[in-house]
């Protein structure tokens, strides 16, 4: 058959991230990570059913990924990965 994992091309197959190609690998962000500029910041939180936030933090979203972040500094100090999928 020579296809990766649910049909991928063997190239991208054996990619360190199945499947992904060139320039689409992003490293993971993780908490204490600061959020890149790319972010899209969600002003209505509460009508997505997102917890409230404390004073300094607001919700980003990239891709499927929600992130709570301090304002200031950008930091991520939570990430809320099936949150996303209620945004679509």
């Amino acid at each position: 058959m020579g296809a990766g994992p649910e049909g991928c091309p063997p190239g991208l197959a054996k990619k360190a991230v199945p499947c992904a190609p060139p320039g689409q690998v992003r490293k993971a962000l993780r908490v204490g990570d600061r959020l890149p500029p790319d972010g899209i910041r969600l002003d209505d939180p509460a009508r997505l059913g997102l917890p409230r936030l404390g004073n300094g933090e607001s919700y980003y979203r990239i891709g499927d990924t929600v992130f709570r972040i301090d304002r200031e500094t950008r930091e991520i100090l939570e990430l809320l990965e099936a949150v996303g999928a209620i945004l679509n």
